[in-house]
C-alpha cells in the first residue's frame, strides 16, 4: 500500500507540474497573441510596430502584472501642459529617479514606473542631464524623453599662473557657478578620487590642480564637475609616466606642482620655463632658501588699494614682515603646497628642467626676460648691469 500511494502522489504531482505548464504556456500563448494595441499600451515605443516582446519567465509575468496597470502607465496625472524642469544627475539609479518624478507630481506610482522602465530595457539606460517634463505626459512619452538629454553648456577660460581665489571670483561674475561654493570646495581637498591626487594629503587644497584651459561644462555644473574636468585634462596635457618623472627628482607630484606655480608667476618669456626651473631645484638641491618673490605675494593676499591678489612690487622689508609658512624668505625648502594653478609648460618646464648650475636670476629689462648666475658675485654685477633691477 505504500507503494501505491507513493505512486499515486507521484502521479498527482506530475498532473499538477503539467497544468502548471499548460496554465503558463497558455498565458504565454495568449500574452503574445494579445493585440498590438496592447502590446504597445505597456512599451515605450507607444507604436504597434515597436512594441516589446518579453524574452523570458520574468518578463512575461512583468508584462501580465503591466498590463493589469496599463490605465496608469497611459493616463498622465493631469492635463496641465506646463513645462517642469526635471535634472537626472550622473549616476542616478531608475528608484531614485522614479522617487523624483513622483515628488515632482509627473507620474502616479514611483514603483509602477519603476518596474515600466526595467520591461523596456531602460532602468540603466537613462541620461543624466537636464530635461523639460510635462504633467500630462504618458509613462511611455516620460521615458522617451528621458533618454534624450537637453544639456545646456556654458564655457569657462582659466587663466594660467591664477590662484584659487581668483578662479572663484570669475565663475561668481561670469555666472557660472557660486564662487564661494567652488572655493571652500577647493580648500576642504576632499570628495574626489583620481590618480594626480594619489600624493595629495587629506583635507589639502586643491590649489594647483585646478588646470588653465577653456571648459565647456553644464549651466548647472558643481565644483566637483569642474574640478574632475581639470584633472582630467592636466592627465592628458601630460606624460603617462609624470608622477615617474617627478619620483626620479626626488619629489612627488604635488612637489613639482608647487615649483611648477612658481615658475608660472616669474617666467614671462616661455622659453625661460625649464632654466627658471632649473634655478630653483638647483637652490633646493644645495638647502638654500628659495627666495621667491610670488611665494610672498602669494602670502600677502588680497590687496585691498589696488584690488590685485598679487602685490607687484614687494620691498625687500616687506619679505621680513610677512610671517607665512608660504614665505620662503623666512622658510627654508618648499612652501606648503602649490601659490597657483600652472599650465602645462610649467609643470614639464619642472618635470624635464634645462640642466644648469645657477643659483640666481634677476629680470633686466622690459620684456620679461632674466638674467641668470651661478655665484652670487655673477648676480651682483647682473644687477649692476641692469642698474638694479628690472
Amino acid at each position: 500500500m505504500v507503494v501505491i500511494r507513493a505512486i499515486i502522489r507521484f502521479i498527482v504531482f506530475l498532473i499538477a507540474i503539467a497544468a502548471i505548464v499548460v496554465i503558463l504556456g497558455a498565458g504565454y500563448w495568449a500574452f503574445t497573441q494579445q493585440s498590438q494595441e496592447s502590446a504597445a499600451s505597456i512599451s515605450v515605443g507607444g507604436d504597434a510596430g515597436l512594441a516589446h516582446s518579453p524574452q523570458n519567465v520574468e518578463e512575461f509575468l512583468l508584462g501580465i502584472y503591466l498590463q493589469s496597470q496599463a490605465e496608469t502607465i497611459n493616463t498622465p496625472v493631469s492635463n496641465d501642459p506646463a513645462p517642469v524642469p526635471f535634472t537626472v544627475d550622473v549616476g542616478e539609479t531608475a528608484f531614485s529617479i522614479s522617487s523624483k518624478l513622483l515628488e515632482q507630481d509627473l507620474i502616479a506610482d514611483a514603483d509602477l514606473f519603476r518596474l515600466f522602465l526595467r520591461y523596456n530595457g531602460l532602468d540603466a539606460r537613462l541620461e543624466a542631464g537636464d530635461y523639460v517634463l510635462r504633467r500630462n505626459m504618458t509613462f511611455g512619452e516620460i521615458a522617451r524623453a528621458l533618454q534624450k538629454a537637453n544639456f545646456e553648456e556654458v564655457t569657462v577660460t582659466i587663466p594660467e599662473g591664477w590662484r584659487a581665489e581668483q578662479i572663484a571670483e570669475m565663475l561668481t561674475d561670469e555666472g557660472i557657478m557660486d564662487g564661494a561654493v567652488f572655493l571652500a570646495f577647493v580648500r576642504q581637498g576632499t570628495g574626489l578620487e583620481h590618480p594626480l591626487l594619489a600624493d595629495l594629503p587629506a583635507g589639502t587644497s586643491y590649489e594647483g590642480y585646478l588646470f588653465p584651459d577653456t571648459y565647456r561644462i553644464p549651466a548647472n555644473g558643481t565644483p566637483e564637475d569642474l574640478i574632475t574636468r581639470m584633472l582630467d585634462n592636466m592627465a592628458s596635457k601630460l606624460p603617462p609616466n609624470a608622477v615617474e618623472l617627478a619620483a626620479a627628482q626626488g619629489y612627488s607630484f604635488r612637489d613639482i606642482l608647487t615649483i611648477a606655480s612658481i615658475v608660472e608667476r616669474e617666467a614671462v618669456v616661455p622659453e625661460e620655463r625649464p632654466t627658471i626651473a632649473s634655478v630653483y631645484l638647483n637652490r633646493l638641491a644645495q638647502g638654500m632658501y628659495l627666495q621667491a618673490d610670488p611665494t610672498v605675494q602669494y602670502a600677502m593676499g588680497y590687496q585691498t588699494d589696488t584690488g590685485q591678489w598679487w602685490k607687484t612690487p614687494v620691498t625687500l622689508e616687506e619679505y621680513s614682515q610677512v610671517n607665512s609658512p608660504y614665505n620662503t624668505y623666512l622658510n627654508p625648502g618648499l612652501p606648503p603646497g602649490p601659490i597657483a594653478n600652472p599650465g602645462a609648460s610649467s609643470i614639464m618646464a619642472t618635470l624635464q628642467p634645462e640642466q644648469t648650475d645657477f643659483l640666481f636670476f634677476m629680470g633686466c629689462g622690459g620684456e620679461g626676460r632674466h638674467l641668470f648666475a651661478a655665484d652670487y658675485v655673477t648676480h651682483e654685477q647682473n644687477v649692476a648691469a641692469c642698474g638694479g633691477g628690472p
